[in-house]
């Protein structure tokens, strides 16, 4: 409905030869917005306004020019000008009803947009270590990184889908010594198992199941050799656990080691694959960490940044010149001892990411990561390509209530609520909408007690309860031995002239429009609220209108306009991962 009229804006503003810099240079879609107040029409344009100036004429003159040079159309009722200049048009019943046979041919389509084959955009998101479970908190990220993959296809963009799994480094090195201290434990050999290490029952669960040689070999009081003992404050406890790492590297053999290692890493990625699938999350490609090193990539990204100039040396380590580029300090990629920073993966992992030819990169990470935007983007632009190609979104933390009690979410203390947990209470419907319904800048309260509630102030409850009070409409027709005749519906939709109606029709004429909202704004809640604001509008016009009524035509008009509601709603409840269910 916007395009529509936007493009006869366009066509009016393309006639006047003085608006001709104006019309190249502003999109008229963007200068119309729907009204909040119906008696002002539905869309209101301020391109008068904004135009008035450049060309030397009074905006509410230059409106009624505008509005002079509109093309007649059956589109509009009415276009009249209001307040300094505002150009308010009025949709025609013809209008809205050519909207709805829309919906009903283009079913789950409306809306929607082919793929394009460019730009080619990588959705990165969740990326959780494999050190244990994912946790409440990683739901966020994996429902919220979904649902904008899924609104960016459905508008039409290449998406694809990918997680880092951090395979590398000293936190797989903890892993790999708490599963193999508790695999000591379960053959009655155990000794104090170290605060820093990772306590959760699941690593218990991985030390019965690693297969290795010589695990036995080594006696506790050759692990323990030259190993300071562990403390209360930060500093004792990672000297602890990193002479343990050492101790058992050492005494076990490096192969074994790593054996045992991997082994817990792949069985925790296994299961978070498992976790993120049964919720509706699935990944195009699981990115290894270790890979950036094995197959030369970080020595490919620092070799570009090398033959650009872009490295120094200080103090026996390699540095890279970032604050150039608008980083608050230069990074090192390489410390003095040869071993390369985490940095270095990063820089050198969204180098990777452009080299494959993706165009847009979005990354999707927790709040704590605000410092990491501006390095990355450094390291990008060094690199030859454009930082601005790189778009961070920063997900807040979330609080899980279960009454009055806030749970806990610390991995290695093992006391926190698993996503697989929260699904099992509260079901995978109610958490990806709980999870999308407010803006990701906001903390997030997520009340157990609500989204189990099968109450109208349960978003998910409520909009669901639509979808299925209409499937139960067809259910009663059924029973009373009638049929829909969509054509017949279609024929006789000038009978839909209720008040609720015609506020239903204009609702889902909004769909659309919503859609790229959302999209565009990487911003799931704007189809959440929209889903609930047709919800509304559907229950209000049930409540008040029987539908199965003697009148044929009127009876298929009604259906066919409920029809409608339930393909949009089920479209929508798509979009955000969730099932739209014919009975509750």
């Amino acid at each position: 409905m916007k395009a529509a009229v936007a493009q006869l804006l366009d066509a009016a503003v393309a006639t006047l030869p003085e608006l001709a810099d104006v019309a190249a240079s502003v999109p008229m879609v963007s200068t119309l917005e729907r009204t909040k107040d119906v008696s002002h029409g539905d869309f209101a344009s301020n391109i008068a306004m904004r135009a008035a100036k450049k060309v030397g004429r009074n905006p509410r003159e230059l409106a009624a020019a505008i509005v002079d040079a509109i093309p007649a159309s059956d589109t509009l009722s009415k276009v009249d000008i209001a307040g300094p200049g505002f150009i308010n048009f009025t949709l025609s019943d013809a209008a809205y009803h050519a909207e709805l046979t829309d919906i009903l041919e283009q079913g789950e389509m409306y809306g929607r947009r082919p793929i394009a084959e460019t730009p080619r955009v990588l959705l990165e998101y969740v990326s959780a270590n494999p050190t244990g479970p994912l946790h409440v908190g990683h739901g966020r990220g994996a429902a919220y990184g979904a649902t904008v993959g899924n609104l960016l296809k459905a508008t039409g963009v290449n998406v694809d889908h990918e997680y880092y799994v951090n395979d590398a480094g000293r936190q797989m090195d903890i892993l790999g010594l708490s599963v193999y201290l508790r695999w000591l434990e379960s053959q009655d050999r155990g000794i104090p198992f170290p605060n820093a290490g990772y306590k959760g029952d699941y690593i218990k669960d991985i030390a019965i199941g690693i297969e290795s040689d010589n695990l036995d070999a080594v006696s506790t009081s050759a692990l323990l050799a030259e190993v300071p003992k562990d403390g209360d404050n930060q500093d004792a406890k990672e000297a602890h656990i990193n002479a343990l790492i050492t101790s058992a590297k050492s005494n076990l053999g490096s192969d074994v080691f790593d054996a045992v290692r991997q082994q817990s890493m792949d069985a925790i990625r296994q299961d978070i694959e498992q976790d993120l699938g049964e919720f509706g999350v699935h990944f195009d490609c699981w990115f290894s960490e270790k890979s950036l090193t094995t197959e030369g990539r970080v020595d490919a990204a620092l070799a570009v940044l090398q033959e650009r100039g872009m490295l120094y040396e200080k103090d026996g380590a390699t540095w890279f010149c970032s604050e150039k580029f608008g980083d608050e300090k230069d990074r090192v990629v390489q410390r003095a001892n040869g071993e390369r920073t985490y940095f270095a993966s990063d820089i050198a992992y969204h180098f990777d990411k452009r080299e494959r030819g993706y165009d847009v990169l979005i990354d999707i990470l927790g709040a704590d990561h605000h410092g990491y935007v501006a390095r990355v983007r450094a390291g990008l632009e060094a690199m030859g390509y454009a930082g601005d190609d790189l778009d961070v979104k920063l997900i807040q933390f979330v609080a899980l209530y279960r009454g009055k009690e806030r749970l806990g979410m610390s991995t290695r203390s093992g006391e926190f609520v698993t996503l697989r947990e929260l699904r099992d209470e509260v079901g995978n419907d109610a958490a990806r909408l709980f999870y999308v319904m407010r803006s990701i800048d906001q903390h997030l309260d997520f009340d157990l007690e609500l989204a189990k509630s099968q109450s109208n102030d349960n978003p998910v409850y409520y909009i669901q309860y639509a979808h299925a009070r209409i499937a139960s409409v067809f259910r009663q027709l059924d029973e009373k031995s009638l049929s829909f005749d969509s054509a017949n519906g279609l024929a006789n939709l000038d009978s839909l002239t209720e008040p609720h109606e015609k506020a239903l029709m204009t609702v889902l004429s909004r769909f659309p429009e919503m859609l790229d909202l959302a999209a565009k704004n990487l911003a799931p809640q704007h189809m959440v609220h929209y889903l609930r604001d047709l919800a509304t509008e559907f229950h209000s016009y049930y409540n008040a209108h029987a539908f199965i009524v003697d009148d044929a035509n009127v009876r298929d008009a009604r259906l066919s306009l409920v029809t409608a509601t339930r393909i949009v709603i089920a479209s929508g409840l798509a979009l955000l991962g969730i099932s739209a269910p014919e009975k509750m």
